[in-house]
């Protein structure tokens, strides 16, 4: 295929002047122009980033921090050896207002918060007794709308509460399996295209108590370096090898595939037992998307697991709302164990796990969560099954349906003006999560106040969640904002964001790919 020079391809990748792709997955290849690119294309037939896997271009936006920014962000850090010790005492209390304030209310696309007052430099806090109404919500996780008191799913689930009460008092093998737990599973597996589903009352307990039920010494878990707490700590109790790749670097990812299979286990060489690959459908931090058809490609090639977590994606992404493997037009069969939770897009609580048959029968009996922790509440079970079905379009409604669709072009409009404006964002177009970074850590206090004052709610991260220089304020939209809140809040951000100096961008964006890569560094723990 014929391509001009600097004319970009699909995925933002382009060919260097040696004809290997410079999206950090393949170094090199043949000669240069049009001949080099097929002898390129000949010998990794297998790579997906000029459209063989991706049907649209994907493109994510990572821009570098100002250089300023940086120095200025660091200037202290070598005067103290302790540094997240000198954070807390000179940083996080001074800043620590904006983070645990009391919301008394249903969290929708407005919410109204408890006002508190310090006399002590944020050490202690007091009620004042008021409130603040009608504050316009920018961060929690209620993708499509479902977290209200209202409505069908409200309804449905007050006369489940009558029916069953609020909690079961039992785990799933004892006495607490209801009809009610049966239903929603096999709804669950339906919903994703599966055999099978089980599901769990706590999302947090769904990965790191499953992933030690299915790995353990002598196998190797290959984690995203931005994968959640939950699937870190999974990772850790179950004993395996853990190597960390770069955030979807696939590059970074085949690299350490290739060391396990020729290499073995450490010391012996034996072949291991498993190989997981960790990954998350899209980062809660970070607002991208795993290249997920790229990561099916080499977990074919290498004969390992792969394991997705969809806590922000399921619901959230793709056109029936079916998450990652919807967004890209996969089929589920390519992924082994498919995770995710119902306290996101579904408006509850829990988690669920969906795969082969065989695979659910065998956490049943091996899952600590299944096997020791309490079933799910049944009005949270009754909440779950109306939304779903209602996003299924199985409640003789669209209104599913056209919440998704109100989520994209709420997502699509924002992002395009935050961009105009001059902030630097990271992370997919179609991801609802967008970082607006703030860089400097003494901006973040100022932001979120500034924006409260506003009547703006945002959630403002830093150090230790985020590196110390890449601090940022993440915005989380929902179906259920309207054009004028968004038209509201984008002229609130305008304002603050000329105030605090914080619209940083220079359009200098940089492909994650092509970000540099250590291949000597990486982190490995065994039992």
């Amino acid at each position: 295929m014929k391509q001009g020079p600097g004319k970009p391809r699909a995925n933002g990748c382009s060919l260097n002047k040696n004809g290997g792709l410079k999206n950090g997955y393949v170094r090199g290849g043949g000669g240069g122009g049009e001949e080099g690119a097929a002898d390129v294309h000949s010998q990794v037939h297998h790579i997906t980033h000029n459209g063989a896997l991706y049907k649209r271009p994907f493109i994510e936006n990572f821009e570098e921090t100002p250089m300023l920014v940086a120095v200025l962000t660091y200037d202290f850090v070598p005067l103290y050896q302790d540094f997240e010790n000198f954070y807390n005492r000179n940083l996080y209390m001074r800043i620590r207002d904006n983070w645990n304030r009391p919301v008394c209310s249903v969290p929708g696309a407005t919410i109204d918060m408890m006002e508190r007052a310090t006399h002590d430099y944020n050490w202690t806090f007091k009620y004042t007794g008021k409130m603040i109404k009608g504050v316009i919500n920018m961060g929690s996780y209620n993708y499509l709308g479902y977290a209200q008191s209202d409505g069908p799913c409200s309804e449905s689930t007050a006369k489940v509460l009558s029916q069953y009460g609020a909690g079961v008092c039992s785990t799933r093998q004892e006495l607490g399996n209801l009809d009610k737990h049966e239903e929603l599973e096999r709804l669950v597996a339906r919903f994703l295209g599966v055999e099978a589903a089980m599901v769990y009352g706590m999302g947090f307990a769904t990965n790191s108590m499953n992933i030690p039920a299915l790995v353990g010494k002598g196998c190797l878990i290959l984690s995203d370096e931005l994968n959640h707490a939950s699937l870190v700590l999974g990772a850790r109790l179950s004993g395996a090898t853990i190597r960390i790749f770069k955030h979807n670097n696939m590059q970074s990812l085949e690299k350490l595939l290739k060391d396990a299979i020729v290499y073995g286990q450490p010391r012996t060489h034996r072949p291991w037992k498993k190989i997981l690959i960790v990954v998350e459908g899209v980062y809660s931090m970070e607002g991208s998307i795993v290249r997920l058809p790229e990561v099916i490609a080499l977990k074919k090639k290498y004969k390992s697991y792969l394991y997705m977590d969809e806590a922000h994606s399921i619901g959230a992404v793709g056109p029936t709302g079916r998450g990652v493997l919807d967004y890209f037009g996969l089929n589920p069969e390519d992924v082994d164990v498919m995770m995710g939770t119902f306290t996101k897009s579904f408006g509850a609580a829990g988690g669920y796990i969906g795969g082969k048959k065989e695979l659910i029968d065998y956490l049943r009996v091996h899952s600590h969560s299944a096997v020791y922790a309490t079933s799910m509440s049944p009005p949270v079970v009754e909440q779950i099954i109306r939304a779903m079905k209602c996003i299924m379009g199985e409640d003789g409604t669209t209104i599913g349906k056209q919440r998704i669709q109100q989520l994209s072009e709420n997502t699509k409009y924002f992002r395009k003006h935050l961009k105009r404006m001059g902030f630097i964002l990271y992370g997919n177009d179609d991801s609802p999560i967008i970082p607006l970074m703030v860089y400097m850590p003494a901006k973040i206090g100022a932001f979120g106040r500034e924006m409260l004052k506003r009547h703006i709610a945002v959630v403002v991260v830093g150090f230790p969640a985020t590196p110390i220089i890449e601090s940022r304020a993440r915005i989380c939209l929902s179906a259920s904002h309207t054009r004028e809140m968004l038209d509201i809040a984008l002229k609130k951000l305008d304002e603050v964001g000329d105030l605090l100096q914080i619209k940083y961008s220079r359009h200098r964006i940089v492909p994650l790919l092509d970000r540099p890569f250590d291949e000597t560094t990486y982190e490995e723990t065994e039992d």
